[in-house]
């Protein structure tokens, strides 16, 4: 359902703000690889988006929930947690492939 919302909305904005824009990729969040259900969902976005799937991945934790009741980036409230590192990961795979792209 969350897929279908999103790609509504893209052609929305598309069809009414800007006509090039695009969905530069999918970042995997409350990612829990424990469970059967994250693994159906993956599978599910990665057939709707081929090539757009980030590897990065940014896990269900504690600490990135916490950060937003503080008022703090998550890099601010505990930069050695696994979400943030996760998003730093993140931010480095976005870097390198805007470089290659660009």
């Amino acid at each position: 359902e969350g897929l279908a919302q999103l790609m509504s909305t893209v052609r929305q904005i598309k069809r009414l703000y800007n006509p090039s824009i695009e969905l530069e990729g999918v970042l995997l969040t409350m990612y829990d690889g424990r469970l059967n259900l994250t693994s159906q969902v993956v599978a599910e976005v990665k057939k709707f988006f081929p090539q757009k799937v980030y590897k990065s991945t940014i896990p269900r934790n504690v600490r990135l929930s916490e950060a937003p009741s503080f008022g703090e980036p998550v890099m601010y409230y505990d930069r050695n947690s696994k979400g943030a590192a996760a998003y730093a990961d993140f931010a480095e795979e976005f870097i390198k492939k805007q470089a290659r792209e660009n």
